[in-house]
Parts: structure tokens; sequence; C-alpha cells
């Protein structure tokens, strides 16, 4: 053998030696790395992995590329007589198969009528059968959802159907004090004259079409006269665009609350609610449980309602049960008892008010297993007490925003009560999230409080048509400004601490309302509390608490600031205490912030609530 090949084979040699020790190498430190910022979600986290106020969800499960319709379709393949609906106020019922043959029927009919894929059309009632009917049919036509507040007045509807162009408007006639075709012909005198798909409206330029689903008005169509408009051509077209509608299509708009200005139309794919309704659904376990039939009082414009009502039965094939129309405390115990329910859901209100009513000693919660409350933070003595008298072992916190189709942490059914009541539970799959200084934009340290940041496949496409506001609040890496202040353990798990914009500053002390309302909510006589920021010559904003009694209790505003005492930092004990009948909500069960400041009296001081009014 020549020198030059035995030196080359020496060299070889050498070479795969290196490879073959660096392949050895112990990889525990890279691995480690890794895991400092990732949590494996399928299961509670037992081990406490993360190092700094970041996370990544990381699931066995993985991310679906189904349209709307098509989880359905799969629903009722499996379960077609199985009750998908079930509508207390007028006993209607639907199983999966019933259902889905409407959907099929408006379907063709919407095609009929005009509208076509990438239309929008407005959705403008409460919670009533046509509405999780348009939520599908649209979805199989690729129209696009626009879910309209059922309280919005005159000017508010108009901005809406304005901003995001709306094609076509769906809505009954009138509910309470609600007229929405008088609403709708103010705004479009011309329907009186127009035939019905029509109408030319000089203040809604876009709108040539009104359904409604329960008389026949001039210039609109009757929705039963639409479900059967559908000829096989039309059925035809429902086909084709099976073979063209993407996941990535935008399928449903729902505004903000607009605490801050006009309402914003954040876009959603059916990507982004998909996965999230099923992610929810998982982490529950609706995957696995049997009959699961869910007590759904939350409106279907919000998306705790359409996503984790509507999309959660697509995708699981649950049962949602609606007690009335409008919400009603008492209806929610009449459905959870009569239809058996096993899960509820409900806002931190809709829970306060559940506990508050005067039968709720006589009603079997038998069957109940758990439920979600979300919406806004839930006091840690309600959760207690929901869990205590319903005997809801596995019931949960969820949190997240419109923005993220809404869910970005939620609590696993078997958490411990200490995770139950004081955080907001843990990341959710395929979602990451940062704790920034909201100044600075820099990543704080494990358990420091900062403003959380989302990205992942939750994170709306846009705020429609909007590219500045869009802008404002997803960098330009994709991660989604919340606005909240939280926090993050070791675990993955989520504190709210408040908004960043209802941010008490006393004297140079940062103080977050939520604290000091979850705090007041342990007081034996106090229903409800919400704290807000009053102005203040020399500390620059006090602290004010607006509470509300239970029936028939007494107590004084010393008698508050007493409690507070020697179990809050001095600082954050209320210097007002204002005793208030109720608060304004939103139909979503929220209290209201305030459109702009209010004046109050408070004895010799006048102060300006700030952020929420109250009446």
């Amino acid at each position: 053998m020549s020198s030059k090949i035995l030196l080359t084979n020496l060299r070889t040699t050498a070479s795969f030696c290196k490879t073959l020790n660096f392949l050895q190498r112990p990889w525990t430190p890279f691995i480690a790395s890794q895991q400092s910022c990732a949590v494996h979600v399928d299961n509670p986290p037992s081990i406490p992995t993360l190092t700094t106020s970041y996370v990544h969800g990381i699931s066995s499960h993985s991310l679906l590329s189904s349209t709307v319709d098509q989880c359905l379709q799969r629903s009722v393949e499996r379960h077609p007589d199985r009750e998908a609906l079930v509508f207390m106020q007028n006993g209607m019922r639907k199983t999966f198969a019933q259902f889905y043959q409407d959907v099929e029927q408006t379907a063709a009919g919407l095609l009929a009528v005009g509208l076509k894929r990438g239309d929008r059309l407005g959705m403008w009632g409460p919670n009533i059968y046509e509405w999780i009917l348009m939520q599908f049919a649209t979805a199989k036509t690729g129209i696009i959802l626009v879910s309209v507040n059922p309280a919005y007045q005159l000017q508010e509807v108009e901005f809406a159907l304005r901003k995001v162009q709306c094609n076509a408007v769906v809505c009954p006639t009138q509910f309470k004090t609600q007229r929405y075709c008088d609403m709708l012909r103010q705004l479009c005198p011309e329907m009186e004259t127009a035939s019905s798909g029509g109408i030319k409206s000089s203040r809604l330029p876009d709108l040539h079409t009104v359904i409604v689903t329960d008389s026949q008005q001039p210039g609109a169509f009757h929705l039963k006269d639409v479900m059967q408009a559908g000829s096989s051509q039309h059925y035809q077209q429902l086909q084709d665009l099976l073979k063209i509608l993407s996941c990535d299509d935008p399928i449903n708009i729902q505004f903000t609350s607009g605490t801050t200005g006009k309402p914003k139309g954040a876009t959603l794919s059916h990507h982004n609610i998909v996965n999230n309704a099923y992610f929810i659904g998982t982490r529950i376990g609706y995957n696995w449980k049997k009959n699961v039939r869910i007590c759904l009082p939350v409106p279907l414009y919000h998306c705790f309602g359409s996503v984790g009502g509507g999309i959660v039965m697509a995708v699981h094939g649950t049962t949602v049960i609606f007690p009335s129309t409008g919400y009603d405390g008492h209806a929610n115990l009449v459905a959870i008892e009569k239809e058996k329910c096993t899960f509820m859901y409900g806002t931190p209100t809709m829970f306060i008010d559940m506990l508050s009513q005067p039968d709720l000693a006589q009603i079997d919660f038998s069957s109940v297993e758990g439920g979600i409350t979300a919406g806004s933070p839930c006091p840690p003595e309600v959760i207690r007490k929901v869990i205590n008298v319903t005997g809801a072992k596995e019931m949960l916190i969820g949190y997240g925003t419109t923005e993220n189709s809404p869910v970005t942490f939620c609590g696993f059914p078997f958490d411990n009560i200490e995770r139950k009541t004081e955080t907001a539970g843990c990341i959710c799959p395929h979602t990451e999230v940062k704790v920034v200084n909201p100044t600075t934009g820099e990543i704080v340290p494990l358990g420091a409080q900062g403003e959380l940041m989302i990205r992942g496949y939750c994170v709306m496409l846009e705020y429609w048509k909007d590219d500045e506001k869009t802008q404002e609040c997803i960098t330009k890496d994709r991660w989604y400004k919340t606005g909240d202040i939280g926090s993050l353990d070791g675990y993955g798990y989520c504190k709210i601490e408040g908004r960043v914009k209802d941010l008490i500053i006393r004297g140079g002390e940062n103080i977050y309302p939520a604290e000091i309302e979850q705090f007041l909510h342990t007081h034996p006589q106090i229903q409800e509390a919400q704290v807000v920021g009053v102005k203040d010559e020399r500390m620059g904003e006090e602290v004010c608490a607006c509470i509300r009694l239970k029936a028939g209790q007494e107590c004084t505003a010393e008698e508050i600031k007493a409690y507070c005492k020697g179990k809050l930092a001095h600082y954050k004990v209320p210097r007002y205490v204002m005793f208030v009948q109720g608060y304004p909500l939103t139909v979503t069960g929220k209290v209201s912030d305030m459109r702009q400041y209010e004046s109050c009296c408070n004895r010799h001081n006048e102060i300006i609530i700030k952020n929420k009014q109250f009446r």
C-alpha cells in the first residue's frame, strides 16, 4: 500500500472517529436548553421546567388542517342520530343528521339568492337556532360570517356593517326591545320599495340582501324561502366549493369590545377556530368522554359561545343546550336539571348570578361533571362556591382574547384547588407565550409581572381592512400584544393581574384592580366588587371600590376598609367605597367599560371614575 493511500485511510479513520465521538457526546445540555422553554401539555405538567417568562406548549396531537364544514361532516358520519342542538325556549331539537340537512339547504339557498364565497354576512340576533345555522351554512359556502352584537343600536350597527362592507344581514324581526327590522329600515329606507336581494342603499352601499328569520318584510327574504331556493345547480356549486375552500380562508369576523375608540373586526380563519375548538375539547376531555351535554348561556356572537359551543360541537360531536334566547339565570338551572347537562359554561357574573338564585338548593346537579368560566377574571371564592354547590369537580378557568380564537390558557379538569382558583390555567398546545416589560419589550424573569404576548396558530389574520390597527397589536414576527398584565410559573400556568390600561398608579405604587376585587369577594356580605382608579391631586390616583352587597345585607364603607387593613398593603386599601345596585354589563356578561369619563361625588371630593362606569 502506498504511503499516500495509507495517509488517506488514516485521515478518513480519524475523521470517522471525530464524528463518532461527536455523536456519542451527551445531548443533555441541548435538550435541557430546549426543555427550559417548552412544556408538554397533553397532561398537567408535574415538573417545573421553565427558567424564564417564555413558554411553548407542545403536544403529541397535531394541528388540524380541516375546514369547519369538514369537521361537521365527520361528526355527522360518526353520530347521525345524536342530538346536536337543543333550544329550551321553543323546544327545538336537532340531531346531527337533521342539522346538517338544514345546513346544506341553507347553504344552497344562500348561493341561490346571489351570495358567493368571500362575501360578508352579518348575523344580528340573540341565541336562536338560525344563528348557529348561519354559522355553518356560511362556512360551507366560504361566505364570511360577521358576528354582530345583538344589543347594538342604530349608529353601532351602521358602523359595524360599513366597517366590514357587509353584503347581507340575517336577523329576527325583533327581540325584546330590539327591533332589528325597524332599525334596518331606518338605515336603508330603500328596503320599502326594493325587490328581495336588490337593495341599493346610500348609507350601506355594500348591502344588497336582508334575510329575516321569522316574518315576511318588504325588500327582504324570509329564511324559509331561502332554504327552499337551492336547485341542483347550487348543490353542485357546493360540491365544487369543497375542492377549493382552504382552512386558511377567513371565515368569521368578530368585533372586539372597542373600550377605547371604535370596535375592530378581528378576522379569524377555519384554521384558527377549528384548532382552538379541538384543543379546548382535548384539554377538557371531550375527545374521549361519552354523551357530553353542554349548557351554553353565553351569547353566540361572542367567541366563547360560537367557538367554545358551536365549533366544539362540530369538532367533538358534543350536544349543546341553549337555556334561553337571552340570558336568564333561572333558565340555566332548569336546563342543567332537565337536560342532564354534564358541563356548564358562563362568565364569572353568570355563575355569581346562578349562585344567588333562590331555588338553587332544590336543583339536581347530579349530572354535572364540570364547567368553564371565561370572559373576565373570576374571583377564587366564586370558583370554590360553584364546585361546592354543584359538585362540578372538573370546573376550570379559561383565558384568551377574541384575537386569539379565543383560548390560550386553560386549566386541566383535575388540577388542585389552588390552580383552579388562583391561575388562569396552563398554556394550550401549539401556543407560545412570553411576558415582557411593557416599556422595553424585554422578557421579564420567571414569576415577574408584565404584558402577555401570544404567538401561534391561534393569532387572528388581521383586523379587517385595517393595517394600522393590526400592526399596532401584532408585531412583525407575529406576536400578539394582549394588553393584559400577567405572570408565568415554572409549570406554564398563568396568573392574570389586570389590564395595562386599568393599572392604578398611586404615589408611584402599581396597583392591579383584579387583586383587590378578588380579595373583596372573600367578604361574607359582598356579592360582587369592581375596583377603579380615581384622580387625586396629591397621589395621582386613589383606589375606589364599587360594591354590590348580597340581598338583605348592610355594610358601611368603614367596615369594608377595616376588613382590608392588615390583609392588603396599606396603599391597596380602598380610600373610597361606593355601594351600587348593579353594573352595566355587556351581552357577554362582562362589566362594560365607559365611553367617556364619568364624574360622581363622594363626600366632599369630586372623583372621576376611570375605565369603568357604574349605575
